[in-house]
């Protein structure tokens, strides 16, 4: 199948396609807020038609929540890949309204130094970019009357209310939503121009403890000195997880299944334009304060953390009050990489802080925190090299094997759930203010994103 063609299409239709873009961000589908019910209806109502369009067999799910979009399109076949494409059609709430320059469900395209953008709330996380994928689909079911291979449309409408209906309907409909290659649009470029391809992402470990010394609070007076005290206690423990002089985490065994970067990877990250001085300085530091012996980036995108979230106890009140407290609180997080495993990390934790407790302190945990492991893609699949050579002919530069700090909850549940790897690709930049006023999307990011999928769809096809 003719790719050129399909090319040509999409940049003779991006008006249509920045208009029908324009239409769905009018439809206010904020998943938190109840009052905003309707609204998210009518953008999974929205999609549905818009799929149906294309000759995609495609309907709207009921949830306990908001509904999910599932659409197919394609037929198994011999050598034939079948894809798995999320997206999110619900979006964060305006506040404070007052912040933004233009109406938030009024968007509008607007020039700035670096190019037009779209301007609205949902045209970066996560409607622009959704629409990517289906315009590219769309460009291909116009010049050839069908797409290049089977596909399943999974569209969500509560990934920014914290997802509560996705794993029950997952687990339900698995079979329904088994694939091959789960891609997944919700994601940015590691920096401006740059085309990346997520390989992995940081899991996640969250615990919480409390340090209880005397029974009551005491007078410092009539204790101090002899009393211990639960905040003195807290900190010395909080110190001990930590290696001042490498910046490494001193708890016995927290590197297991850690892995070093491959050194082609560490070559990419090197030249994808990322600014150090610039990523430090914009939040007012001057050097990195991880661990010593590697890079912000391996630090952000490749090295596990133990984080201190939250420290509490004895009395916050205005003036002073005398007090050693009974109790003292600390809640902590650990961002995973590789193979490490939250369950035995979370029991390694503990070990540390209770091998370590003075006489008459004792420690309770909340043991109602859960982990999860960090998803690894395998890029040695050949689709990887495939797509990231479609994306390096679209943008005319070296597309990267990323890293990324945070975590995409869907690419785990993928993997858990469907036993599926997740391609992450997308074409957010880092000013895109998702989640925040004057949110835009830009429209070079909109167009070269059709453009993307269009050659990712042709290299994965050929890549089968």
């Amino acid at each position: 199948m003719s790719l050129d063609a399909v090319l040509a299409r999409i940049d003779a239709d991006l008006p249509k396609a920045t208009d029908r873009l324009m239409e769905f961000l009018r439809i206010p589908s904020i998943s938190t807020d109840p009052a905003y019910k309707a609204d998210c209806d009518t953008a999974a109502d929205w999609l549905v038609a818009d799929l149906k369009s294309l000759g995609i067999e495609a309907e709207k799910r009921p949830t306990p929540g908001h509904p999910m979009v599932v659409g197919h399109v394609g037929e198994a076949a011999e050598g034939v890949p079948h894809l798995l494409f999320y997206g999110h059609y619900d979006v964060q709430p305006v506040d404070p309204l007052t912040l933004w320059k233009t109406p938030p469900f009024e968007p509008q395209i607007e020039d700035t130094p670096n190019g037009p953008v779209i301007r609205g709330r949902g045209s970066s996380d996560d409607k622009g970019q959704l629409m990517t994928f289906v315009e590219a689909c769309r460009a291909w079911k116009e010049i050839h009357g069908s797409l290049p291979c089977r596909i399943t449309f999974f569209f969500e409408g509560e990934e920014e209310s914290g997802s509560p209906s996705l794993i029950p309907f997952m687990q339900e409909n698995a079979a329904e939503l088994k694939a091959d290659l789960a891609l997944i649009c919700d994601t940015s470029m590691v920096s401006r121009g740059v085309p990346s391809i997520a390989s992995q992402l940081r899991g996640m470990l969250k615990d919480e403890f409390t340090i209880t010394g005397p029974r009551i609070d005491l007078h410092s007076g009539h204790y101090g000195g002899p009393a211990l005290n639960p905040l003195r206690e807290l900190s010395r423990l909080v110190t001990s997880f930590y290696d001042e002089e490498t910046g490494r985490v001193a708890v016995e065994g927290f590197y297991e299944g850690v892995h070093e970067v491959p050194e082609d990877q560490l070559r990419q990250w090197k030249t994808c334009g990322f600014d150090e001085e610039e990523y430090l300085s914009s939040v007012g530091f001057t050097e990195p304060h991880g661990e010593k012996a590697y890079s912000t980036l391996e630090q952000q995108w490749a090295r596990p953390t133990l984080e201190i979230n939250g420290l509490w106890g004895g009395y916050n009140g205005a003036g002073s009050k005398t007090v050693i407290p009974s109790e003292a609180h600390c809640k902590i997080t650990c961002r995973l990489v590789g193979d490490m495993d939250p369950d035995a990390l979370r029991l390694k934790i503990r070990k540390h802080v209770e091998d370590r407790l003075s006489t008459d302190a004792k420690v309770t945990w909340d043991n109602d925190l859960e982990g999860s492991r960090a998803p690894v893609m395998d890029i040695t699949r050949p689709e990887f090299e495939a797509a990231r050579g479609a994306l390096s002919d679209e943008w005319e530069r070296e597309a990267v094997f990323t890293g990324m700090g945070g975590s995409i909850p869907i690419a785990g549940f993928f993997k858990k759930i469907l036993d599926l790897d997740s391609m992450l690709i997308g074409f957010a930049n880092d000013d895109d203010a998702i989640h925040s006023p004057n949110e835009k999307y830009d429209v070079k990011s909109f167009h070269k994103g059709i453009r993307s999928w269009a050659r990712v769809l042709a290299a994965l096809t050929k890549a089968a």
